[in-house]
């Protein structure tokens, strides 16, 4: 065995039929994980599932679809992930909303709240309905997907920017409230990513120009380079790592 080997475990994955969680997903499966796919469209949660089943055998994966900012969605995504595989060693929170790009002054009440209610509170919910079991086994590794957002200000990504530096404080309290119960909770936290959701920052040459120039690599990253580091933290590597905040963004916060 490795210490990126996980075999043996049980990974729920949320926001995982694209981007970064897709990347995971796949990452975990491929070191011996089960993996629950998630997100909001069913049809798309079992193709997916049927993508990782066909490459890493049968039984690796199952779709679950759940709407994060329905606390029964996250329920139902808990139990249903206990029937099919017996357990959950593994949760990523990675799913996400960002409604609003702007001024904090333009943003609506319901915007506002949409983010923060996705970003932060179901979060929480979903920890909280993950945990107990983790206690009883007396162990679990919990990983929170945030942004570099979380750790400057912004122009544009205020409210989101808000919601993922709260993310990086929900680690650090729940890795002092699990940590008796040897259940480590972490904030991964990407720079500037080709995904779907980031589009509106990379899909105009300008501003991708502009944002690469103030990096050390020179470059956008690609979901699967935030991959490996959810499989360090979900594995036996990352044991002693609990309460942190992994940044992966090409260096820029080094200037």
């Amino acid at each position: 065995m490795t210490l990126f080997d996980m075999k043996g475990k049980v990974a729920v994955i949320t926001g995982s039929t694209r981007g970064i969680g897709l990347a995971i997903a796949e990452r975990m499966a491929e070191h011996g994980a089960k993996v629950v796919i998630s997100s909001r469209k069913a049809d798309v949660c079992e193709q997916v599932a049927k993508g990782i089943n066909d490459k890493y055998g049968k039984g690796t994966a199952v779709a679950i679809a759940a709407n994060i900012s329905s606390k029964e969605n996250l329920q139902n995504l808990v139990d249903e992930s206990n029937r099919a595989f017996g357990r959950i060693d593994v949760l990523v929170c990675n799913a996400a909303s960002n409604p609003y790009y702007g001024p904090l002054a333009g943003i609506s009440d319901d915007q506002f709240r949409k983010i923060l209610d996705n970003n932060i509170v179901a979060n929480n919910w979903l920890i909280s309905m993950v945990v107990p079991q983790m206690i009883e086994r007396k162990d679990g590794s919990i990983i929170i997907v945030s942004s570099i957002g979380g750790l400057k200000g912004s122009t544009i990504l205020g409210a989101y920017a808000i919601s993922k530096a709260a993310d990086m404080q929900l680690a650090r309290n729940l890795a002092c409230e699990y940590g008796k119960d040897n259940i480590r909770v972490n904030c991964i936290a990407p720079g500037l990513i080709k995904t779907d959701f980031a589009k509106a920052l990379w899909d105009n040459p300008e501003n991708l120009k502009a944002s690469t120039s103030r990096s050390p690599l020179l470059r956008i990253g690609i979901p699967d380079e935030i991959a490996g580091a959810a499989v360090f933290l979900g594995s036996k590597a990352g044991d002693f790592m609990t309460g942190q905040t992994m940044v992966i963004d090409g260096g820029a916060t080094i200037s």
